[in-house]
């Protein structure tokens, strides 16, 4: 038996339904989405004493459920298909006296104007817009006319759908055009409905009196049935949300059948804001044997490390389910501009949402564990806020790291999972929002962030690696007390010349930043200061060297380039190209001494890229040194203009030995984790 039509236009054909019908008999079809979650939404907007009126109602049950549970009763069903009106006479007739059932085509009505409160749609708009021909788009323009007709003002057009995007955006540019007042709502729990992947939707088209000249449009989504409604600017916002909300569902059905190979990320989001408020990555472990218990988990990150590698990129995540022993890890990240109720007010956020997310073969009522480092979402701060022209939107937060240690971070918001520049803390600070204590009370909250900065303390890891490379230098006199030269281009935080100034009696530093606002931000918030032996100059780095090799050939000891690149479409955030171009490295050579050294951190995740870049710098510097940085895509390059400074790895070992000796003065602070030989083991020469 086909039941399908030959074409699209034979969904208006009323010789197509009447055979449809005919063919199907008495069975109901429902297009999409049965009466018990349809209800919630109908009894928002549909009243007992509503005169509805509902277009092409075929032979769905719809209409005699609302009768039956006394919704509505007097309700008109039209249909260009005399066989099913019939059917449905005989079907309903006796049993629902108030109800009738007319054969009428719905773009030319019979009835009076305004002439019910309601008009309900379920699916015959899906079924009349299948292309944007013009033909079918003329069709279309004649229902929605004729339906504002047939309403009352203050009366509503329900349209149950599938919300395809050609489709919804005709709705809702039609009838805002018109000045009605438009609200989508997604169906809660059709997404348990197998029949269709996709939620159902129910636009609500509110009439209202069109005010002459621009009124501002009304639009809002309605995410599930017991959510406020969420006003949105424009058709297109509209429209995007719901296909956010269709590419959701899909996702969900996909994950809710087979185990995902690759990791899958998404966002959800405030409904008040409409801002990211978790960062959801659905982790699937083959190597893990399900059973009843480890069969899925959800893993709450601490707020300010989703930076740290084991959550922060793919390899450490994998590494986390693994060492977890779940078949599927969901991992959690916090956004630093919300506020969370500790780990149960996540817990009871989450719990519905993330069940959405469960692997295959999960029991309806299996309970779910929420797992986190120590039991609780760390502790973050935001200390400062601003937007610089040219980095972007930052943030400065102080946040808690593992154990009882405090660090504070520089973050570009153009790319929140990268820490720019961070500072392990000492003294206590409070809270915001948190009371001072006086001297003489009790011991700091574990919960209150130190304030004051370690300077000793070198929290990246390529920043100590750079350190360890001025083991390669050459020169008379001994390191650390040696007078030595030494250009840092980007400033970030500072801690690098800072602990380069403060550790090297004699070393006189000279830092590029481009960026007043970094400076401003070292100074106020990561204790940076300049004095006699440290200067920084504003300005492109490019044009500083550039300078120098015309003015000052051969001043420095070390160079050393730490500057990220504001482009995030080049494969290589670190630094920007135009720093690792053959000229302007010949530039670089030039105000390097013959002994001295060229370090420069490298972040490139273009494997071509990166290889290219390697080669230009074979070319000006005939000795190469590279040491990879573990968990991290930093590498870091000690470049030399002679190959005759070329050393052996126990001879590298025994002078970063000797350095650090010199450098843990009695009294002087040290980072005993700070090795300067284990930073130059790894070393080797390309």
């Amino acid at each position: 038996m086909e039941l399908l039509p030959r074409s699209p236009a034979e969904f208006g054909s009323a010789r197509y339904w009447d055979r449809f019908f005919r063919q199907r008999g008495q069975r109901a079809f429902e297009w999409y989405g049965a009466f018990p979650e349809l209800c919630p939404v109908l009894h928002k907007y549909v009243r007992p004493r509503d005169k509805v009126l509902v277009v092409g109602c075929g032979n769905s049950e719809l209409s005699e459920q609302m009768y039956d549970v006394g919704m509505c009763e007097d309700i008109v069903n039209i249909d260009i298909s005399d066989a099913v009106i019939r059917q449905m006479q005989e079907r309903s007739g006796s049993r629902r006296p108030k109800m009738s059932y007319l054969v009428m085509d719905m773009l030319q009505m019979d009835f009076p104007d305004a002439h019910f409160q309601v008009v309900l749609d379920k699916g015959t708009l899906d079924a009349l817009l299948t292309d944007e021909e013009e033909a079918t788009l003329a069709k279309v323009d004649q229902m929605f006319a004729e339906i504002s007709r047939v309403l009352q003002v203050g009366g509503r057009y329900l349209c149950v759908s599938l919300a395809q995007a050609h489709v919804l955006k005709k709705a809702v540019e039609y009838f805002s055009r018109e000045g009605w007042v438009v609200r989508v709502h997604q169906v809660a729990g059709s997404g348990d409905n197998q029949q269709f992947v996709l939620p159902v939707f129910v636009y609500v088209m509110t009439k209202f009196r069109k005010i002459p000249g621009s009124a501002p449009q009304i639009l809002e989504i309605c995410p599930e049935e017991q959510d406020k409604p969420m006003r949105v600017k424009s058709v297109e916002r509209l429209v995007a949300a719901v296909k956010d909300r269709q590419h959701y569902a899909l996702l969900c059905s996909q994950l809710s059948k087979t185990p995902c190979r690759e990791q899958v990320s998404l966002d959800l989001c405030d409904k008040e804001s409409g801002k990211p408020r978790y960062t959801l990555h659905v982790v699937d472990s083959p190597s893990v044997k399900p059973s009843r218990e480890n069969r899925f988990a959800i893993f709450i990150i601490p707020q300010g490390r989703e930076t740290e590698w084991l959550f922060g990129t793919e390899e450490g995540r994998r590494q986390l389910a693994t060492s977890a022993g779940f078949g599927r890890l969901v991992t959690v990240a916090l956004h630093r501009e919300q506020h969370y109720e500790g780990m149960a007010g996540i817990q009871a956020e989450l719990s519905g949402k993330v069940m959405e997310l469960a692997p295959p073969g999960l029991p309806a009522r299996q309970q779910v564990p929420f797992l986190s480092v120590g039991g609780d979402i760390g502790v973050r701060a935001v200390r400062h806020q601003d937007t610089s022209p040219l980095s972007g939107e930052y943030v400065v937060e102080d946040v808690k790291g593992d154990g009882t240690c405090y660090f504070r971070r520089l973050i570009f918001l153009r790319n929140r999972n990268v820490v720019q520049s961070e500072a392990r803390l000492l003294a206590p600070t409070p809270l915001p929002g948190q009371k001072k204590r006086r001297k003489d009370k009790k011991k700091p909250s574990p919960a209150e962030p130190p304030a004051a900065i370690d300077k000793s303390y070198l929290c990246c890891e390529h920043h100590k690696a750079m350190v360890a490379g001025l083991c390669l230098l050459e020169g008379p006199d001994p390191l650390p007390g040696a007078s030595l030269a030494v250009l840092v281009v980007g400033l970030g935080g500072g801690s690098l010349p800072l602990f380069i100034h403060d550790y090297f009696s004699q070393a006189h530093v000279a830092v590029v930043e481009i960026d007043p606002s970094m400076l401003e931000v070292a100074t106020r918030w990561f204790g940076f200061s300049q004095g006699d032996r440290m200067q920084v100059h504003l300005s492109d780095g490019l044009d500083y060297v550039a300078k120098l090799a015309a003015e000052a050939p051969a001043q420095y000891d070390a160079i050393m380039f730490d500057v990220d690149s504001k482009d995030l479409t080049v494969g290589m955030s670190c630094p920007p190209p135009a720093f690792v171009e053959k000229p302007f490295l010949q530039k670089v050579k030039t105000i390097l001494k013959p002994e001295g050294i060229f370090v420069l951190n490298l972040v490139c995740r273009d494997a071509r890229l990166k290889e290219s870049v390697l080669a230009t710098l074979r070319d000006v510097f005939p000795l190469l040194y590279t040491r990879r940085i573990e968990g991290e895509v930093n590498e870091i390059l000690f470049c030399q203009p002679s190959p005759e400074g070329r050393r052996d790895p126990a001879e590298l070992g025994a002078r970063a030995r000797a350095l650090e000796g010199a450098l843990r003065e009695p009294g002087r602070p040290w980072d005993s984790s700070y090795v300067l030989a284990d930073m130059l083991q790894a070393v080797r020469i390309l």
